[in-house]
């Protein structure tokens, strides 16, 4: 008896733990205020300004510029994925894309990423590897297309057509993706002005935070 009711115990308490696991893993997205402030944002998620001055060192990807396609991606969403299309209008089908995460990767640029810098571990949900994925793919762009890495409006185009949808110059007549573009690149410049500004009143990395 006493081995039935401690199973059934530990049948029920099993997924109430990791429910509350997933929630303190998975990190709530900042206001729209922080969101718009890039030292508000960095002031409350210190480990995200490292994070983005690693891939920068990495890949001499500017910080303003792996933030401003984070931004307009996913909001700062771990758990951001597209919407549902609509059978009918209103029956839930099949997302659009396989994108995922802060970065929006999708499977396939993902699975490359991966091969690309030899990682196993690596998750979309992670921003470290999202701010890494991010520099990673950039520093593919500057190499094959010549697209300067502080250039976030081209980048964007590049980052939502894939770059073979950008050499071909698909962008031309998208109006939506060329406004989407031209907001992503105001976003960078924002944050570029307001990172020079409270750069000096960033939290620096302590030392217990390299192991």
């Amino acid at each position: 008896m006493r081995h039935s009711l401690a199973a059934k115990w530990i049948i029920t308490i099993i997924p109430v733990l990791l429910i509350l696991a997933y929630a303190l893993l998975t990190e709530v997205a900042p206001s729209t205020e922080s969101q718009d402030n890039l030292c508000v944002l960095f002031k409350e998620h210190p480990s995200w300004y490292w994070s983005a001055q690693s891939a920068q060192l990495a890949w001499g990807v500017p910080i303003s510029v792996q933030m401003a396609i984070i931004h307009r991606e996913s909001h700062f969403r771990a758990d951001a994925k597209p919407p549902h299309k609509k059978v009918l209008g209103f029956i839930p089908w099949l997302r659009p894309t396989t994108a995922e995460g802060y970065a929006q990767a999708v499977d396939g640029t993902w699975q490359d990423y991966l091969r690309g810098t030899s990682q196993r571990s690596a998750r979309r949900a992670s921003f470290a590897n999202a701010t890494d994925f991010i520099g990673w793919y950039v520093s593919k762009m500057h190499s094959r297309l010549g697209i300067s890495k502080s250039d976030a409006r081209s980048i964007y185009l590049a980052y939502y057509l894939g770059m073979g949808g950008y050499h071909a110059k698909r962008y031309q007549n998208n109006k939506w993706l060329l406004g989407v573009a031209a907001k992503v690149g105001d976003q960078q410049q924002k944050y570029h002005q307001q990172l020079i500004a409270c750069k000096s009143q960033l939290p620096h990395k302590s030392w217990w935070h390299w192991w």
